[in-house]
């Protein structure tokens, strides 16, 4: 063969191999492998119904409104499975199944909780309601005020700890993140809440930051994100009352926002474009744009913009590009200037939202709790693609792995795919 044409063949191959590893790239937290959202994905279904582009279905379990997470062909899902016998307990579990058939391949449970004395949850809420972790070949399960635990991929735990039980207001729901060798996570209950970081081998306690901000409400449920400003990295942690950026090696806070008496903050900050964009929980949400280059109390001089029109209680946000889109809880969807917050449209969705959006092969997924999907096309005018229905309650947000959607229903765990 002549050299060229051995290249050309060689080149092929290397690309094709590199599209195949991004098309099969894994879900491994909350919002993706970035954490923001966005996924790596091409020929997701535009269009589904429960008997149109399933690819499978399968039973999961008890109740729960964890994500799923995918890692090496596994999908991993929390549940709280109710023991309907004398006890009354929850039994906390971690669930796998086979990212291709959906046969379920493995269920343990991670701890037990107390029917007699477990907490009220809110209606929306359920006793197993953040999403795992995956790295590697490790699984970390979080319950909030229950427990945190750690997992091997044969279902093996490694490690559970109860040391920061605490007592919760309407159960438990805020998603840890990994740093280096810390696991982070915000313990936000009635009272004396803080930020947590744990070593991940063990489940020790190395670092606590308490909130400063004084509220009423001290409680809340929110993800951090970690960002990088100028090589310095910031944990970005929303509570009741504040955001504060935290040195994720010490807890140490670097900056601070305060927001009045905003409390039950539930969607996860993104950053893009230099700032850093929060919502700021009930009664009525603001949406606020932060540069992230502060010191102490930053108030008063690095929020950029803010608005209160339509913005998510629970949903997170999406950046693409230099448009923020966002999903009301009452289903009224809007692009805004992700520099100024100027608004490039607003539009009713219908229904009820506490998924947050997913950005996937140059479209825009947005699901309801009713089980409704509106697909729309990112820009700055409002242009629908497509709807569909699964007539099944659905709170919990994607995970896209391959060219498939997983979508997780109060009884059901779907692969979506072209058939």
């Amino acid at each position: 063969m002549p050299r060229f044409l051995f290249l050309c063949h060689l080149l092929v191959f290397f690309v094709a191999a590199w599209c195949e590893g991004l098309q099969s790239a894994d879900w491994t937290q909350f919002r993706g492998p970035d954490g923001n959202g966005h996924a790596v994905a091409t020929d997701v279904p535009l269009e589904w119904s429960s008997s149109n582009n399933v690819a499978w279905k399968q039973a999961v379990p008890g109740e729960g409104w964890s994500s799923p997470v995918v890692s090496n062909g596994t999908v991993y899902l929390t549940a709280a499975v109710y023991d309907s016998g004398d006890s009354g307990d929850y039994s906390l579990r971690l669930l796998s199944f086979n990212v291709k058939t959906g046969e379920q391949r493995g269920d343990v449970e991670i701890f037990r909780q107390d029917g007699a004395t477990a907490a009220k949850i809110h209606k929306k809420n359920s006793h197993a309601s953040p999403t795992p972790v995956v790295e590697g070949d490790r699984i970390y399960v979080h319950f909030g005020h229950e427990g945190t635990a750690c997992v091997n991929s044969d279902l093996n735990v490694l490690w559970r700890t109860r040391e920061l039980a605490y007592e919760p207001v309407h159960g438990n729901g805020g998603t840890p993140v990994i740093v280096d060798d810390l696991l982070i996570f915000s313990c936000d209950g009635r009272e004396d809440p803080v930020v947590v970081g744990l070593d991940k081998t063990n489940g020790k306690v190395r670092w606590k930051s308490p909130r400063k901000a004084e509220t009423a409400r001290k409680f809340s449920f929110a993800t951090p994100i970690l960002i990088n400003v100028e090589g310095e990295r910031q944990l970005i942690s929303p509570g009741s009352g504040e955001v504060s950026a935290l040195d994720p090696m010490t807890g140490e806070e670097l900056w601070r926002v305060n927001y009045g008496d905003g409390y039950s903050v539930i969607p996860k900050p993104v950053y893009a474009n230099g700032l850093v964009y929060v919502c700021t929980g009930y009664n009525r949400p603001n949406l606020l744009a932060i540069r992230p280059d502060g010191r102490g109390d930053v108030t008063e001089t690095h929020v950029v913009w803010e608005t209160d029109d339509q913005v998510p209680h629970t949903p997170s946000l999406l950046i693409i590009g230099d448009e923020l889109y966002m999903v009301s809880d009452k289903g009224i969807a809007s692009c805004l200037d992700a520099h100024t917050g100027k608004p490039h449209w607003v539009e009713r969705l219908g229904g009820n939202y506490s998924a947050s959006p997913v950005y996937v092969d140059g479209r825009i997924y947005f699901q309801s709790e009713q089980g409704d999907t509106t697909v729309i096309a990112p820009g700055r005018e409002y242009q629908k693609l497509a709807t569909s229905h699964l007539d099944e309650q659905t709170l919990a947000s994607y995970a896209v792995v391959d060219n498939a959607l997983l979508i997780r229903s109060e009884k059901f765990l779907y692969r979506i795919e072209a058939q």
